[in-house]
């Protein structure tokens, strides 16, 4: 495939060509309480084109190869466009050429394994949960995605990768009356089939946190100090930390650009943020972006100093700051952009019980439900928590949210526990779905936290 797309961009006149072929395959299946709702697989593939020619920059995709010099063209003449018409110049910055072929690496391959047992392993997880004492109903999903790479420019880079990943995810739900209380859940991967096998564990403590919480109290709302779980402080990194991060979000945005300049001392000093695509099996792993770069680790923040950003190879030329490797696209219908990849707290020193003795008294929130962002300020949804008096946990509370402004609360960041979690299911919805985006963070503690509820 490599030597048919060096063909493909072979004599077409730009000072820059890439493109990049893909085949995608997607199995689906679904449980809403006890009933099968879907069950399918499709397969799709095409090409995604950029040219730049004169500072300009376009791009097209097609999905038949016969479409593709129709589509250089296309793409020459829209960068000629655009440098016409004034509009924004763009200029990548110099990697390497590199020429590689990633191979993927399976424990335990789905392609091998029958529809027939992946339905039966989610019945199972499926029927665990629903046969425990106040479970309404669930919605449970087997999702698999496969993206097979090929990328060529005509700088003389070539790189093949694949990628694929599995998992099982999706929500429980217990109900008493008028009373409804939900809990989600996944468990899943980029390292193969196996990684969702004996998970029985899990499902049934999320079924019984779900239980539990009909009679948990709601939370009173106020100013507290509390120690967030793995999820929850990963949640947080991700969305109000790591999107400010992705140059392209901040670069027509002076005062985040002024806020957000290397060297500023936006959080403690126990504060290290790491954003982190080259560890093996974890669900973020990948090799090389869209933009056939190689992703290097990058810190982002070291001990409360910003020290680095992610960026393309056109964001790192307008930032005169090194490319990162994280300029990703959903498939093969769009462009890549910047995206975090695996993104999460460095661990610290202090146990989980050192954290709450420290803590004294307040909340412990654990896991995230949802929220959103509205520039510096964010509100995330808490699955649920504990009250804790004197360092001790207590009595279970539910219908939790955190709010707050990302600078105040990065310096509010007290301690930092010494273990660590990362997230089993990717995915980012900024413009396109990026399901190897991911996230993760030991316990973390935060002084005054202000907290949603009754």
């Amino acid at each position: 495939m490599i030597d048919r797309l060096r063909s493909m961009i072979s004599g077409v006149e730009a000072d820059f060509i890439d493109i990049r072929y893909e085949i995608k395959t997607e199995t689906r299946i679904g449980f809403a309480g006890r009933e099968i709702r879907n069950v399918g697989s499709n397969r799709t593939d095409g090409y995604a084109i950029r040219v730049g020619k004169n500072g300009g920059f376009s791009s097209a995709t097609v999905t038949k190869e016969e479409d593709v010099p129709r589509a250089l063209q296309l793409a020459v003449e829209g960068a000629e466009t655009i440098v016409a018409t004034g509009g924004k110049k763009s200029i990548l910055a110099d990697v390497p050429v590199v020429v590689e072929n990633v191979e993927l690496v399976l424990d335990g391959d789905p392609r091998e394994i029958s529809i027939d047992d992946k339905i039966e392993l989610l019945k199972k997880y499926n029927d665990l949960m629903l046969d425990q004492p106040r479970i309404e109903t669930t919605n449970l999903s087997y999702i698999e995605i496969g993206r097979e790479k090929h990328y060529v420019n005509s700088e003389g880079t070539a790189v093949s990768e694949e990628i694929l990943t599995t998992n099982i995810a999706g929500e429980v739900i217990a109900k008493r009356g008028s009373l409804v209380q939900n809990i989600r859940v996944a468990i899943g991967g980029a390292d193969g089939y196996n990684r969702l096998l004996c998970r029985e564990d899990v499902f049934l403590k999320k079924a019984e946190v779900a239980a539990e919480l009909l009679d948990a109290e709601p939370v009173k709302g106020g100013t507290y100090n509390v120690v967030l779980s793995p999820m929850l402080a990963g949640v947080f990194t991700h969305e109000a930390f790591g999107h400010f991060s992705e140059a392209d979000i901040i670069e027509d945005n002076p005062s985040l650009r002024e806020k957000m300049a290397l060297g500023e001392k936006l959080g403690s000093d126990v504060v290290t943020i790491v954003a982190d695509s080259t560890m093996p099996d974890q669900i973020g792993y990948y090799a090389f972006d869209d933009e056939g770069v190689a992703v290097k680790p990058v810190t982002l923040m070291d001990r409360g100093v910003l020290t680095g950003r992610l960026h393309s190879r056109r964001t790192a030329s307008a930032f005169g700051e090194p490319v990162s490797g994280h300029t990703v696209a959903e498939d093969m219908r769009f462009e890549p952009i910047v995206r975090m990849g695996t993104i999460y707290i460095k661990p610290g020193e202090m146990t989980l019980d050192g954290l709450l003795a420290e803590l004294g008294d307040g909340l412990y929130l654990i896991d995230g439900k949802g929220g959103q962002t509205s520039g510096e300020n964010f509100t995330f949804g808490a699955q649920y928590g504990f009250k804790v008096k004197d360092g001790r946990i207590g009595p279970m509370i539910r219908d939790i949210n955190i709010m707050g402004n990302l600078f105040t609360t990065l310096q509010n960041i007290e301690a930092i526990g010494n273990d660590m979690e990362l997230s089993e299911r990717g995915g980012c919805g900024k413009g396109q779905l990026n399901i190897k985006s991911a996230l993760g963070s030991p316990h973390i503690l935060v002084r005054n936290m202000v907290v949603g509820g009754v």
